[in-house]
C-alpha cells in the first residue's frame, strides 16, 4: 500500500538547518535522501518549496506587496535549485519548473510537461509559488496538486500533527488524528492558509500534516502508515 502520486510541501526553513536562514546543504541532502526513500518504492513525487529561509514578504509592511511577493518567488527558486542539486548528487533525476519564466535556469511551468516528467519517474520541483502575488506557497501546493492529480499533499512541518492549540504554548493541547477541511477553517487552525484549504476541499485533495524532521516519517507517510493528522 502506497500513494502513487504525492505533492510534498516543504518550508524553506527545512533547508536551512539549525541557523533558520539561508541554505545548509547538509540539510538539503538529508531531506533529499528522505524523499528518495519514497521515490524508491515507486511513488511519483512533486515538491512545492517555500522561501521563508530567505524572505518573508508580509513582514516588510513598508514595501509594495507585489514587489515583496516577487522577491519571495525568487527565494523559492533558489531553494528549488538547491533541492535539484541535492537530488543530482544522490542519483535521482529531477526538474525545476517555475511559475515565472527564467529560461536559463529552469523550465517554465507547463502542466502537461510536469505530468510527463512524473510519468518518466522524474521528481518535479515547483518554484515561484503560483507565479502571482498575494498567493502563498501553500496555495501553490494546493493548485499544483489539483493540476497534476496528486493523491495527497504532504504538509511537511516541524510538529507531529494538528493540535487544538499550539502545543509549545499550551500543554493541554490535544492532537487530532483526523479532521475535516471545514473544521480546520472554522477553528482557524492555520494548517495552511484558508485559500489553500478551501482549494483542497473543493478538489477533494487530502492533506497529511506531520513532522518531517523525524527520520523515516516521509516513508511511513508514503506507505500510508498512521502518522500525523489527516485533513479530508
Amino acid at each position: 500500500m502506497k500513494y502513487n502520486r504525492i505533492l510534498i510541501k516543504l518550508s524553506g526553513e527545512t533547508l536551512s538547518g539549525s541557523d533558520g536562514k539561508g541554505i545548509d546543504f547538509n540539510s538539503v541532502l538529508d531531506i533529499c535522501k528522505e524523499i528518495k526513500a519514497c521515490y524508491d518504492i515507486g511513488c511519483e513525487i512533486a515538491i512545492v518549496v517555500g522561501g521563508g529561509n530567505f524572505w518573508r514578504g508580509r513582514t516588510h509592511k513598508n514595501m509594495d506587496r507585489c514587489t515583496a511577493d516577487h522577491i519571495g518567488m525568487l527565494a523559492t527558486t533558489m531553494n528549488a535549485l538547491a533541492l535539484q542539486d541535492g537530488f543530482t548528487q544522490i542519483g535521482v533525476e529531477s526538474r525545476v519548473q517555475t511559475g515565472i519564466e527564467m529560461r536559463q535556469i529552469a523550465e517554465f511551468y507547463i502542466r502537461k510537461r510536469a505530468t510527463r516528467h512524473l510519468e518518466k519517474t522524474r521528481i518535479v520541483i515547483f518554484g515561484c509559488g503560483t507565479g502571482s502575488p498575494f498567493f502563498s506557497t501553500d496555495t501553490a501546493a494546493a493548485l499544483r496538486a489539483a493540476e497534476i492529480n496528486a493523491d495527497i499533499i504532504f504538509k511537511a512541518t516541524n510538529v507531529d500533527g494538528i493540535y487544538t492549540a499550539d502545543p509549545k504554548k499550551d500543554k493541554t493541547a490535544t492532537k487530532f488524528d483526523e479532521i475535516t477541511y471545514i473544521d480546520v477553517l472554522n477553528k482557524k487552525l492555520n494548517v495552511m492558509d484558508s485559500t489553500a484549504t478551501s482549494l483542497c476541499m473543493d478538489n477533494n485533495i487530502p492533506i497529511l500534516v506531520f513532522d518531517v524532521n523525524k527520520k523515516g516519517n516521509l516513508l511511513k507517510a508514503a506507505k500510508k502508515n498512521k502518522i500525523g493528522t489527516l485533513v479530508k
